[in-house]
């Protein structure tokens, strides 16, 4: 029985292990529904708000009739005691007496939807700034997440992709080296051309002093002086 309580416990730790993962690996996309849930309890709220300030406009009314209704009587009992019918004049106390009940309970409705109402407006008030708080540190959760997700793809990219790198690195050298290799055989076979033209022994000849020179401005001049002469 021992063993089979310690299996139990091992597999309910595991559970709860794997349930922690979950929870850790959604943790923002939970943030964001919970403000969400949040949101739509606000707005039931204000609803509900509405409704209490609403009753207590009425109730508050219904204090403002009553009371114009009581002096309004007090004053019939006045001048029926002024006229002498007691009688009539008790009749209308009587119903004074009823208005003052009823104010007292309107009265205390007015107070209660009274105090409801700053008590929720206050309640609203407080989740409306704990909200846009809470909406706040969310969008720099997620731009931090974004930033890190961003970061590990590019560490990761290098990582994998080092050895590709260097294997584009071998690449290119080798593209420059026949390059250079093409454009090498294209200076020699151009050098070549000219050894074996005629430009190419006329460029010799010239240079040993033979054959037909070129007169210079020199030779006139001095070709000049000597017809002179």
């Amino acid at each position: 029985m021992g063993i089979l309580n310690k299996i139990m416990t091992a597999f309910r730790g595991g559970a709860t292990e794997v349930g922690q993962t979950i929870v850790d690996a959604n943790s923002t996309r939970i943030f964001e529904q919970e403000i969400r849930d949040a949101e739509k309890h606000l707005t039931k709220a204000k609803r509900e708000l509405t409704d209490v300030m609403a009753k207590e406009m009425q109730a508050s009314r219904e204090v403002d009739r009553i009371k114009r209704a009581v002096a309004e009587h007090e004053g019939y009992a006045t001048q029926a005691l002024e006229k002498g019918n007691e009688a009539l004049a008790l009749e209308v106390a009587e119903k004074i007496a009823q208005l003052d009940s009823e104010l007292a309970e309107q009265q205390t409705a007015n107070d209660s939807f009274s105090a409801h109402a700053t008590r929720l407006k206050e309640l609203v008030r407080k989740t409306e700034r704990q909200l846009t708080d809470y909406q706040r540190q969310l969008s720099m959760v997620k731009t931090t997440e974004s930033v890190q997700k961003a970061t590990a793809t590019i560490t990761d990219s290098f990582a994998s992709s080092n050895s590709k790198l260097l294997n584009a690195k071998d690449s290119l050298e080798r593209i420059k080296a026949r390059q250079q290799q093409v454009d090498d055989r294209m200076k020699a076979s151009e050098a070549l051309a000219d050894e074996n033209s005629d430009s190419s022994l006329q460029a010799k000849l010239a240079e040993a002093g033979i054959g037909e020179q070129k007169a210079d401005a020199s030779a006139v001049l001095e070709r000049l002086k000597n017809r002179k002469g």
